[in-house]
This record gives C-alpha cells, structure tokens and sequence, in this order.
C-alpha cells in the first residue's frame, strides 16, 4: 500500500533544511534501494524556496509509515510544523501498474 506524508515546513526553518538535507537525501536513497520510496521533493514558495515535502512510501500499515515518517533526519531535526500520512492510491502513470 502507498502512503502519502504532506509535510510542512516550520517558518523561518530554511536552514535546517539546509544542513539537514545530506541525511535526508541519504534516508531517502536507503528507502529507495529497499524498494519503499515512490518518489519524493519539496513543495516550493513563491520565492521558489522550499516550504515542505511531499513524499510517496509503500508500507504493510499506516503505523509503518508513520515510523518512516518519524525517522526523516528532517522530522528528527524538527523542520516540521505538521506531517500528515495518508493512504494514497497511485492510479495514474505508476510505472508498477
């Protein structure tokens, strides 16, 4: 099942983004290797800076994707004012189908 984690930037939180990004990009490339990431990036301002992240998991339940949500070096850095998990059904242009 895929998962959906709409997350939102804290204000004023860019660099924590920043210096967060090297283990962030890292966590992503292990869950990609092990087959769970669908895709991920972020959400951009006006200004064309990064306001928060979208990202596509598998997971057996919604308590498993909520722990890979908890384990983003972003999340665990606090960069996050919410994170929202929400089953999602990937129906067009999934390269699984």
């Amino acid at each position: 099942m895929h998962f959906a984690f709409l997350c939102k930037d804290k204000p004023g939180s860019l660099q924590v983004r920043l210096d967060t990004r090297p283990e962030h990009l890292a966590y992503l490339n292990a869950l990609n290797a092990d087959g769970k990431l669908g895709f991920a990036g972020p959400f951009l301002g006006d200004d064309g800076k990064p306001t928060g992240s979208l990202v596509v998991v598998k997971a057996e339940t919604i308590e498993d994707a909520r722990r890979i949500a908890a384990d983003d070096p972003y999340a665990k850095a606090g960069l996050f004012a919410d994170v929202e998990v929400k089953a999602w059904n990937w129906v067009f242009n999934n390269p699984e189908a």
